[in-house]
């Protein structure tokens, strides 16, 4: 089995969820969880829309223009094409908006 990031971008901000709709949030994730069982080896985490870019020429913040990453899963699969299912799967995706983007990589053993 290979491991594979899934990091998402797009969507709702943390910030911004309303408190009566953090429960659901949180229940379809969850279920996500479990029907993915042994595959997820790291259930993540999201992030803080306030990240820094550290490049060669210096360090900025990240502009929400530059789609922040919102959070990461890392998962066990076969292969990519695996993995994509999972990502399709994932509850952003149920948000039916057009910025929501889950980009998925494989992790190379070191």
């Amino acid at each position: 089995m290979k491991k594979f990031a899934l990091v998402y971008y797009g969507g709702t901000k943390a910030e911004d969820i309303k408190e009566e709709d953090a429960d659901a949030i949180m229940a379809a994730w969850m279920a996500w969880y479990k029907e993915l069982g042994d595959a997820v080896v790291d259930g993540g985490n999201p992030f803080a829309s306030n990240g820094k870019k550290v490049e060669t020429s210096g360090v900025s913040n990240i502009a929400v223009e530059e789609w922040p990453a919102k959070g990461y899963t890392i998962v066990q699969a076969e292969s990519i094409d695996d993995a994509v299912k999972f990502a399709q799967s994932n509850p952003m995706m149920s948000e039916g908006s057009d910025d929501v983007q889950v980009r998925v990589y494989e992790c190379l053993p070191m």
